[in-house]
């Protein structure tokens, strides 16, 4: 199959949103279809994006975080609809009505949502301490804005104090349970809640004049901000200061084997991968040094599909747990049938990975920009392409 039409695609993709370097995986339940980059992942080194770089997923870390809590309810580790309270004691909401994991889980939970500009450190610095930084947020005047289990509102602090329940139930760290019980066993051998070794990394951008660029550097942490390159000012590598909202720093193919996990109903290791088409580096799905897992359920179908389910009406997005659907004319219009997906965006990076579980397909597109762009377009293209 001739795919110069999607490489094509992606490259104007990333020239009309003025983005350095875009990471792009398609796949089915069973394969990686195609992997393709375009553009610079570093801009001063003219290293090329791949299928290999590795970017912060930000808020793609949410699916991640809402499948961890998950695995340990069907383990019964951890009772989903338990108000808060019952896993993290000092934390309770003003009036009789308690929110539960669940509404956590599903953004309803009635918590405010700061923004998280400053939430950032050096990368080979230690990240805070996640309660304590918890016991902070929670402290400020109305950390619940919201009626508690009413319409959705997207909160970074439900999904912080969820990581903060799920390392109570779990009885070890965040980071070190999702390590162990998902990344593993779907052969993430890029992607972990650091900058891996040996892994080539893509650098942020942001698009800003220059006389703007002290305004910036005042508002983020000492030493954020590195050289400009031409309309771009760089970012030093950074982690984000909540695992659990956020964390994951990983590659294209990475998020693609935790997509078609999502594409077989919680199954990880279908019996059938390829090569993807035009990737650069290692058999699509195959962990280093490894083969492919086979058949290992990380989460009962049943769970797997609810997460699925967007019934939390929100007024910009509607969500599930893990799963939210932006409105849009494209949904309403979309040939294809229905989606659930998630950004990842944030200072330098924007990302979105989005699954057509009635079509068997998913993908992932990842960005070293803060630039916005339409990525509609292309995800039609793909979709109509036939995969064989």
């Amino acid at each position: 199959m001739d795919l110069t039409a999607v490489r094509a695609a992606l490259a104007a993709t990333a020239r009309r949103a003025r983005v350095p370097g875009m990471s792009l995986a398609v796949v089915s339940r069973d394969r990686v279809l195609h992997t393709v980059g375009t553009g610079f992942a570093d801009l001063d080194g003219s290293v090329p994006a791949t299928a290999d770089t590795v970017y912060p997923w930000f808020s793609m870390t949410k699916p991640v975080t809402a499948t961890a809590a998950l695995r340990l309810s069907d383990q019964g580790l951890l009772d989903l609809h338990a108000p808060v309270h019952a896993y993290l004691p000092w934390l309770r909401a003003p009036g009789p009505a308690q929110p539960t994991v669940w509404q956590l889980l599903s953004h309803s939970a009635g918590l405010g949502n700061p923004l998280p500009v400053t939430w950032i450190h050096p990368a080979d610095a230690p990240a805070p301490d996640q309660e304590q930084m918890l016991r902070k947020l929670m402290a400020r005047r109305r950390a619940f804005r919201h009626p508690v289990g009413g319409t959705g509102h997207y909160s970074n602090v439900g999904y912080l104090l969820a990581a903060q329940i799920i390392s109570q139930a779990s009885g070890e760290p965040f980071p070190s349970y999702v390590q162990r019980e998902i990344l593993a066993p779907l052969g993430m051998a890029s992607t972990g809640f650091a900058y891996l070794p040996g892994r080539s990394a893509a650098t942020g951008y942001v698009r800003l004049p220059r006389p703007l660029t002290p305004a910036l550097a005042a508002i983020l942490p000492p030493g954020t901000l590195a050289a400009r390159h031409g309309g771009y000012s760089s970012l030093n590598p950074f982690l984000v200061d909540g695992a659990g909202y956020g964390g994951l720093v990983g590659s294209v193919l990475d998020a693609a084997a935790f997509a078609r996990l999502h594409l077989n109903d919680g199954l990880a290791g279908p019996p059938e991968t390829a090569r993807p088409e035009g990737a650069a580096g290692a058999a699509a799905g195959t962990p280093a040094g490894g083969a492919e897992p086979q058949g290992h359920r990380i989460l009962q179908e049943a769970t797997a599909r609810a997460m699925r389910d967007i019934h939390v009406k929100g007024r910009q997005f509607d969500h599930s747990a893990g799963w939210f659907r932006k409105h849009s004319k494209e949904y309403s219009t979309e040939p294809s049938g229905s989606y659930v997906e998630h950004f990842g965006t944030g200072l330098g990076f924007w990302n979105i990975m989005r699954l057509y579980p009635e079509q068997g397909r998913a993908i992932v597109l990842m960005s070293n920009s803060s630039t916005s762009y339409d990525y509609t377009s292309l995800f039609s293209l793909v979709l109509r392409l036939p995969w064989t």
